[in-house]
């Protein structure tokens, strides 16, 4: 492959499939590879865009009859929590988030297969391997960190790294403009915690404190019960066919 086609996108569109989120839709995406000495920028060109990365691919829905599938980002300098998120951060107090190199471990892996079998054991990730894993968080292009989530060990106070058990962890792409949250995973018997909530959370006080303005949730499902969440993470914006706008409840 020369230097021109890797630094040159070539798009692509699946065949239709059942959709995950709306039953009795079938979905099509279409997508390109994120590769070259570009792909980060084009990986922020397509995500302001309203695509969605997932390993060295950048993915949007393109499908026949159904335009349910809408990008949001956070406006996190203006986000200000609910009493119940409030609540949340409260419930993780005891919590220490790190933001790492992109290396999978064999712990964050223990913690992704519980999720799985407790979350998503019919889905399309549900075979996934100790390898698989390891791909998925290593085969990046772009600016790509892992956050870590533990319990605060007796070391914390010493050098504010948290060293007690890992209970959640977000693969997180770091834009120029944002932080995408590409896939996020916690203990599934931290439940109680409500720890996907408080991910999004952390990455919005992280977002503001780095001075970067969004924080992007990927795609809003309404009438999904699991995307609909992502609709309470307010001001946020959502990508119409008329751009990027501002929606405040």
């Amino acid at each position: 492959m020369t230097q021109h086609s890797r630094n040159t996108p070539q798009f692509y569109l699946t065949a239709p499939s059942p959709c995950p989120y709306l039953p009795g839709q079938e979905e099509r995406k279409v997508f390109t590879h994120l590769v070259g000495e570009r792909a980060a920028e084009l990986n922020d060109l397509l995500t302001h865009g309203g695509f969605r990365r997932s390993q060295s691919i950048a993915y949007r829905p393109a499908c026949e009859n159904c335009r349910a599938c809408i990008s949001v980002r956070v406006v996190a300098e203006d986000f200000r929590p609910t009493r119940s998120m409030r609540r949340i951060l409260d419930r993780n107090r005891d919590l220490v988030g790190e933001m790492r190199a992109s290396v999978p471990t064999s712990e964050q892996y223990s913690v992704f297969r519980s999720y799985l079998d407790a979350r998503h054991r019919d889905g399309g990730m549900a075979d996934m391997t100790v390898l698989d894993y390891a791909i998925m968080v290593e085969d990046s292009h772009v600016e790509t960190r892992v956050v870590e989530y533990r319990r605060r060990g007796p070391d914390t106070a010493i050098n504010a790294r948290g060293r007690g058990e890992l209970l959640a962890v977000a693969l997180t792409d770091v834009l120029s403009d944002g932080l995408s949250m590409v896939y996020s995973f916690f203990d599934s018997d931290q439940a109680s915690r409500s720890l996907g909530t408080f991910m999004i959370l952390d990455h919005i006080a992280r977002a503001r404190t780095i001075r970067l303005p969004y924080v992007y949730l990927g795609y809003w499902v309404e009438g999904s019960r699991k995307m609909d969440y992502k609709g309470r993470f307010l001001p946020q914006e959502r990508l119409t066919p008329d751009g990027w706008k501002r929606v405040e409840r």
